[in-house]
This record gives structure tokens, sequence and C-alpha cells, in this order.
């Protein structure tokens, strides 16, 4: 590798510095606008910390004590003396909700949502109309996903609202009580009722959705006065919008929109791990901005109340809004800003008197001078198709006949975007150039560009991978001999379809958590999610119960191409993973032993879908960095 003649590569950045936990994240306010709480190590996890709203980080008290995992949502509520948590086991998703009473911290938590294994809890939000309460959707029931009220204090549950039928929605208003319903027809298409507040009866109001709506219709929100649905649209578009439909005559409006971009709906999927698709104020309950897919997130201020309040956090960084919280006056804001390499810092600003002062950087050790911009890029496929990808350089070195990585995300129903990826500025810190593809059937591109995938697992999707790298090749920016590919879930998948579809062309692979048999992949999700997946897997895949469409899953599955892999490999593993289990990773890495192949396995016995715990996320990165250095020829700081 060459360098340029006015820089020189960076010193090599440790491990621990990309993947410990970060030393403060998820900030927020409190209702009253006293105080904050916000995650930091303690215990050797990430849990919660609550200080004084003019105090610093050594007057705060850690309020959560969980010494065996993270914490990573936590609730307000609207008693000062109660907070509320979920946490899991061992990565296993079997979230419960727990209390701790902050006017004495170091008490053991308590479970308000005791349940036998297999049940979760799917969310929880105060209620404005009984004080004192919260309102917790679960599936005590296996297959049904009901709505409880807990009173925080006695911890007495109560239930509010059961579900009629598996994979049906009813979304309440603010006094608590349904308003809409949403059920999917036999032809996938999402249908929204108006629910009769008298006898209770629903009546047609719209039908949306379809294979267009992998991840179902995103967001799905009762307006403050109970009149209108607030829903994620494409209408007459190629992108997707944010439209209110109106209870009585059914009459669309658009609420935000932008040419040429769609609706982010990705935070949806993972509140409070993503950016939200759109801020809701605290005290009316109105929508405040929505969040659109560019090469940088683009946000669109919806209510007029907000825009001076928008414009006084947008001084605060050149990044973009990430995560908001505000006081019950709407007067105080605790904000995060999404940043390629200074992210997640954290800052108060007083809309009153104008004061604001950052709260924290999430990363205080890394240097943003030291890391590598994220660039957004656009090519085309082999058909035609545009594809919108991030490109990320190594400092200080001349990008020309670099070693290459394609990061493929998961889902597949998600999106790369600009921000702080730890893995892409991990990778770049160690010579290589990295490239993350939005292929077909990403999120946020347009409905032509999901659709697209239908059918092409395997096929068109893998093609788009290649043809990403194809073009790094061309523009001469990578060395051919010298690609790799890793991924994670999907992901994962994409890496062992690159091992096997395309033998050869990959210098390196590594596959995290991936599945390597869709058909086994689709029969052992949990239950539950069935009615969730059929405009996903189900549409864009196939049926593992037919089987003719089992067939063709077989030949888009890397397990029974295994004999063409001659890629090295490394694989790793969550024991307690519910999403893609165990057995896809052992049975390939079984399959490549028996043929004397080469294959590195790392499984974690205390991890579920992906790594949390830090001790176990620095021994797979420590392997993905030897791994790639013996085969890519990056720099390593590790011996």
């Amino acid at each position: 590798m060459t360098t340029s003649k006015s820089e020189a590569p960076p010193e090599l950045i440790g491990v621990e510095e990309f993947f410990a936990d970060p030393e403060f994240s998820g900030a927020s306010i409190s209702p009253d606008g006293t105080r904050i709480a916000y995650r930091a190590p303690a215990h050797g996890r990430r849990n919660v910390w609550v200080r004084g709203i003019e105090e610093d980080h050594e007057d705060a008290v850690c309020v959560t004590h969980d010494a065996r995992r993270g914490i990573t949502t936590y609730y307000w509520t609207d008693d000062p003396r109660w907070l509320l948590y979920l946490q899991d086991t061992d990565g296993n998703e079997d979230w419960h909700l727990y209390r701790v009473d902050l006017e004495a911290p170091d008490e053991p938590a308590v479970d308000l949502t005791p349940m036998a294994p297999g049940s979760r809890v799917f969310g929880a939000q105060p209620s404005a109309e009984i004080p004192g309460t919260v309102l917790v959707w679960m599936n005590q029931r296996p297959m049904f996903i009901d709505a409880f009220r807990i009173d925080v204090a006695s911890g007495a549950t109560t239930p509010h609202l059961e579900q009629t039928e598996p994979g049906d929605t009813v979304l309440l208003d603010r006094r608590d009580q349904p308003a809409f319903a949403a059920q999917l027809a036999e032809d996938g298409v999402l249908e929204f009722f108006t629910i009769d507040p008298g006898t209770g009866e629903q009546h047609l109001l719209h039908r949306i959705g379809g294979a267009e709506h992998p991840m179902g219709t995103q967001p799905q929100l009762v307006t403050p006065d109970g009149k209108g649905l607030l829903v994620g649209s494409y209408q007459d578009s190629d992108d997707l919008r944010l439209i209110r439909i109106d209870r009585e005559t059914g009459e669309q409006t658009v609420v935000a929109a932008v040419p040429g971009h769609s609706l982010d709906i990705t935070g949806t999927m993972a509140p409070d791990v993503l950016p939200p698709t759109v801020f809701v104020s605290r005290r009316t309950g109105e929508v405040l901005a929505a969040r659109f897919v560019s090469d940088r997130p683009r946000i669109e201020v919806v209510d007029p109340h907000f825009v001076e309040v928008y414009a006084g956090l947008a001084r605060l960084s050149d990044g973009v809004l990430g995560t908001l919280s505000s006081d019950e006056s709407e007067q105080r804001w605790v904000a995060t800003f999404i940043h390629d390499r200074d992210p997640a810092v954290a800052w108060f600003y007083d809309h009153t008197t104008g004061e604001s002062r950052q709260l924290f950087r999430a990363y205080p050790s890394l240097d943003p001078a030291a890391l590598a911009p994220m660039t957004a890029i656009e090519f085309p496929a082999r058909d035609g198709l545009p594809l919108h990808a991030l490109r990320t350089l190594p400092v200080g070195i001349e990008p020309r006949n670099l070693p290459l990585v394609l990061l493929v995300h998961g889902g597949p129903w998600s999106h790369d975007t600009w921000g702080y990826d730890p893995l892409a500025q991990f990778l770049a810190n160690r010579g290589y150039a990295v490239l993350q593809v939005n292929f077909r059937g990403s999120t946020g591109y347009g409905k032509r560009h999901i659709t697209a995938a239908i059918g092409e697992f395997a096929g068109a999707m893998h093609d788009d991978l290649i043809d990403a790298a194809e073009w790094a090749v061309t523009q001469g920016l990578a060395d051919p001999a010298r690609i790799g590919i890793m991924g994670g879930s999907y992901g994962g998948y994409a890496a062992l379809v690159g091992v096997t579809v395309t033998p050869g062309y990959f210098a390196a692979a590594v596959d995290y958590v991936g599945v390597s048999d869709l058909a086994n992949f689709l029969r052992t999700l949990p239950p539950f999610t069935r009615p969730y997946n059929v405009n996903s897997w189900y549409r864009y895949v196939g049926d593992p119960e037919d089987p003719a469409q089992e067939a063709d899953m077989r030949a888009r599955s890397p397990l029974f191409m295994a004999d063409r892999i001659r890629t090295p490999l490394l694989v790793a593993q969550g024991a307690n993973d519910v999403r893609v289990v165990r057995a896809e990773s052992d049975r390939i890495v079984a399959s490549l032993r028996e043929r004397d192949i080469p294959v590195e396995y790392l499984v974690a016995d205390d991890e579920g879908h992906g790594f949390a715990n830090p001790e176990n996320q620095i021994r797979f990165y420590r392997a993905v960095e030897q791994h790639f250095a013996r085969h890519l020829g990056g720099r390593t700081g590790y011996r």
C-alpha cells in the first residue's frame, strides 16, 4: 500500500476503542425537566445512571446494577420515584419490564412482568389517562400480543385489550381506548378499520400495503384528537410518504414528503436502538418532524411550533438530529446527533433562555480527525437499477488498489445509512476500503427498489454485491485479488452466498449469525412471528411447507452448496439466538470440517442474535482483524 505524500496512515486504534460499550449513551430528560438519565458502564456492563440537570457524571447515581447483560431500553414514568427498563437473559429476547426505585437505587430491581420462557414484552408506554400506570404489550398467550395495564408502584397487572387474531393490531388513542384496527387480508394487503367507541364495531377505512411493505405499514399512529390515522404510504409515488387518513371521510393528506426520497422506517423496527422515524411531542402527541433517507439522513419539520426549536438544536452540531427528548413544557431538550466521526454527542438546550451545553461525547477517547469520512456514492447494477452505497476509505493511504471489504447489512429489509459505523471505521483504520451497498430489497430507496428483490435471494440481490465490488475495481480503488465479504444475519447469509454462488471471487469471508438454510430458518422462527412475515420472508423467499417452494429455497441456501466453498471462512454465532438458531451455523461448519476445509468458528454461550457483551465483541473483532489480515493483507494491531 502506498501512502500519500501529505499524510501518513494514522496510528492503529485498539479494538477496545471501537467495540467496548460507549462511555455515555442514550441520554434523555425527565418529564419535570430536573434530571437526565443515560447509559454508562458499571459492573462491567451498560447500566442506567441519573443525575441532576446541572450536575456532572461525578454526581450521578447508578440506578441499575446488571452485571450479566447491558441495558438498552429504559423509560421515565410520570412518578419521579420510578424508572423502568427492559432486560432479557443472555440474548434470548424474552424481554421483561423491571422497575427501579430512584429513592432507593441500591435496592434490587423488581420484575413487573414475570412470564414463562418464550413470552416477552414488546413495548411499554406511560398512560396519560390513568396516572401511575403504564400500558405494556406482551405475549403471555404465546401466539397473541395483548395489552396490559400495570400499576408501577404496586405491580398490579390487569388485562387492557386482548388480540383477537394473531397478527391483528389495535391502535389506541390518547385515552387508551381502541381507535383503529389493522388486519392482514388474504391477498397480503393491510386493511385499516375504524372502531366505533360505543359498540366496538369495525368499519373498513383503507387498504394499503403488500410486498412493497415487507416490514409492515410503518409507522401507524393515531392523531392526538383521535380523528386521523398517520401511516407510511407510497400513494401514487415510488417514494414512501407520511400521510394522514381522516377517520370519517377516508381523505388522505400528505403530512411529510420529500420528492425522490422515502420516509426512513428503520426506527420503527428497532425503537431505542435506531433513530426514530418521527419525533413526537411529549406535551401534545403531535408529530414534530419526520426522518427521510438521503445521502445524509434528512429531517423534515412538520409542526410549525417546532421550527424555532429545531433551528436552535441544529446549531449545536454539523451532524443530523438523532434522538430527542423534552420536559413536559417542551422548553428543555436533550438531543444527540448522528455523525460519521463524532457520534452520539449529547447536548442540553433550553429554548427559553437559549442556553446550550454539551453533556458528553459517547467516545471521548476517539479523535474524530483520526477517523475516516463516510461518503455516499451511486452506481448502476447490471440491469440498470440504481444502487446507493456508502464508502469509507483509510485515512492517509492513497485510495488505489486497496484490499476491499464488502459489509452487507442485515434484514434484508433495512438499509445502511450515513453515520458512525464502528466496524467500518475499524476496518478503514486497518487499511481496508469499505463498501456498504444498499442492494435491491433494502428499504429507503423506493417501492421499485424493494420489490426488485422478490425471488432474488442468491440471485440479483447477490449480483448487486458483485456489481458493487466490480465498480470499486473499475474505479481503481480495489485490488481484485483482495476482496472480502462480511455481514450479520441476512448479511451473514449474503457472505455464505458469496462463497458458494461465486466461489473464488472473495479472498476471505465472515458469516456473523447468518442463515445457511432458508427453509430451516423460517421453520425455527418463534411461532408468533409468522403473521408478520407474510409480506417479507414468505412473499420474497417462499413457504417451506410448500414442496416446490421448499425446493427453490434449498437451491438458494448455502448449506446445500457448501461443497463449492474454498474461501477462508470465519463464522460467529450466539448460542441463544432465537432468530437465526445455532443450527444454522453448526451445520455449515460441520459440512466444511467433514471435508477438511479450514473454518474458524466462534460461539458465545451468553449471546443471542449478535453479540452485546463487550468481551464477546472484542474477541470476535480481534478474530475478524486476524482473519482479514491473513487473507487480504491489512494492518493488524493484535498479535
